[in-house]
């Protein structure tokens, strides 16, 4: 739990340089450097979704997940909490606020990946929190440049951090003994597609995607994967 917590720590004071100076940064290089940000979770997310050894089950994990995620409206009770905290903590000059928009894309940012899945469930089952404490290095680098573009919404992103990756840490490590590697493998490949989707919405390509609710699906392996092999194994 202490790389989760320094994870958070390293986005609240990346994000706070990035509101800090964000008056001094001019918005075209912060847009540059937010779009190559854009192609690099691209790059990662490809890399992972294409380790999936299993495409129909990927497929259906993901279905099922996205029927959940938009019955439930995860995306739209996000926003709601951003704009909620936005009402009670923040407002420019004008009297409008980018807190929602910047605390949703980079709680999604944060939270939504294959390290961040990978590095809770190796900090969960190994108690190794190499790979967490890598991912913390590069929020910290990402809050700045999008804490320059959304505002302070960035900084509350680390209680998503605490609530997910945590939460996430936790679980894993109650589920140890029941986690099989294609479990792992199949929850990070379903993570890299949320990824391309995240990266498609920071790059403004297309409709914008509900990644939100998208989220259920991270989580089905831990139920398709076993019941897979359990059919299989009949025939």
């Amino acid at each position: 739990m202490f790389a989760t917590l320094f994870n958070g720590l390293i986005v609240i004071v990346g994000g706070a340089i990035g509101v800090i100076f964000r008056d001094k940064i001019d918005r075209k290089y912060s847009e540059a450097v937010f779009q190559g940000l854009g192609f690099v979770v691209l790059v990662l997310g490809v890399i992972n979704a294409i380790k999936t050894a299993d495409v129909l089950g990927m497929v259906i994990c993901l279905a099922l997940g996205i029927l959940i995620g938009e019955i439930l409206d995860l995306e739209g009770k996000t926003e709601q909490l951003g704009k909620k905290l936005e009402e009670k903590l923040v407002r420019d000059k004008s009297g409008h606020s980018q807190f929602a928009e910047g605390f949703v894309a980079a709680s999604l940012l944060f939270c939504v990946g294959s390290m961040a899945i990978m590095g809770a469930l190796e900090a969960g089952i190994n108690h190794n929190p190499a790979i967490i404490l890598s991912k913390s290095v590069i929020d910290g680098i990402a809050a700045i440049t999008i804490a320059a573009g959304y505002g302070v919404g960035v900084i509350f992103s680390a209680l998503s951090i605490w609530a997910y990756q945590g939460g996430l840490t936790l679980f894993a490590g109650y589920l140890a003994p029941f986690l099989q590697e294609a479990v792992v493998l199949e929850m990070t490949a379903i993570g890299g597609v949320l990824l391309i989707a995240i990266s498609l919405n920071m790059l403004g390509i297309g409709k914008h995607f509900k990644v939100a609710n998208m989220l259920p699906a991270i989580f089905f392996p831990l139920l398709y994967q076993p019941l897979s092999a359990f059919i299989m194994g009949l025939f």
